[in-house]
């Protein structure tokens, strides 16, 4: 990894999560420590470090709103143990400005920057805008240019019911794209992760009330059983809880990662 910054060995105290040979991620949008939880995390030298010894993962949703230096994604990634993983958010001037379309060199200066990560660079995170219909020479363009540049894992949260064709999965598999499984879910097919096998991700934005509503332990038991199937079913799990908006956000996940780990 360039740019001389230090790596933290923090890799015993790591909490990663294991179903079968494949590993489930866990974490939350950005990684605040709300103050009704910060006692939940051990001192540290930054919220980045305090957070990673209790969670596996972390969604870079910043990265949607403006460019960060490829130096500052080294710094993130020398922040966290080796088997910590960051999924990052698509910059909105590609998917909403662009609205995918001739995209190319966005595509590649976004690329460069955050492949600072190097090996904890996670699944890249394909928003897309509610007004945005399925568009199969669009789409297909748009996601030939992302493979070109990117053979990791990428998954895609289409928010436009045109999406949910077969048409449209069809694409999305060619392509190796796993679609997101969110709530709140725009159609029913959307609440569950699925399209390409080799990836399960799951996106919670807080129901009924977005970005601010808990959720309760009920619906956090069968989100760890699909978790777990599909872990076992040969695919790496991953769930960002995205109700960061009143601090929900950390302490569902808290209580996802017990009832995934057994703690007490």
């Amino acid at each position: 990894m360039s740019g001389g910054a230090e790596e933290r060995d923090c890799s015993a105290a790591h909490p990663f999560i294991r179903s079968s040979a494949h590993p489930i991620f866990v974490g939350t949008a950005g990684w605040a420590l709300p103050h009704m939880w910060r006692d939940r995390f051990p001192a540290g030298a930054s919220n980045l470090e305090r957070y990673a010894t209790r969670f596996s993962c972390a969604e870079i949703n910043s990265s949607f709103y403006k460019q960060h230096r490829r130096a500052t994604y080294e710094r993130w990634a020398a922040s966290v143990p080796p088997q910590f993983r960051f999924a990052v958010k698509v910059p909105r001037a590609i998917t909403h400005d662009q609205r995918l379309v001739a995209a190319d060199v966005l595509l590649e200066v976004f690329l460069d920057e955050a492949r600072g990560l190097g090996d904890r660079f996670g699944p890249l995170l394909v928003q897309l805008p509610p007004s945005l219909a399925f568009d199969t020479e669009i789409a297909d363009e748009f996601f030939v240019t992302l493979r070109a540049l990117h053979e990791g894992d990428v998954v895609c949260e289409p928010r436009h019911a045109t999406w949910f064709s077969a048409e449209a999965e069809a694409l999305l598999v060619a392509h190796r794209v796993a679609r997101v499984g969110a709530d709140p879910a725009c159609v029913p097919a959307a609440a569950t992760p699925g399209v390409w096998p080799g990836l399960a991700y799951v996106r919670l934005h807080g129901s009924p009330v977005t970005y601010r509503s808990s959720y309760e332990p009920e619906r956090l038991r069968p989100l760890a059983d699909l978790l777990r199937a599909s872990a076992a079913a040969g695919r790496a799990a991953w769930c960002i809880f995205d109700n960061t908006t009143l601090g929900a956000a950390t302490g569902n996940a808290l209580e996802l990662t017990r009832l995934l780990t057994g703690e007490r």
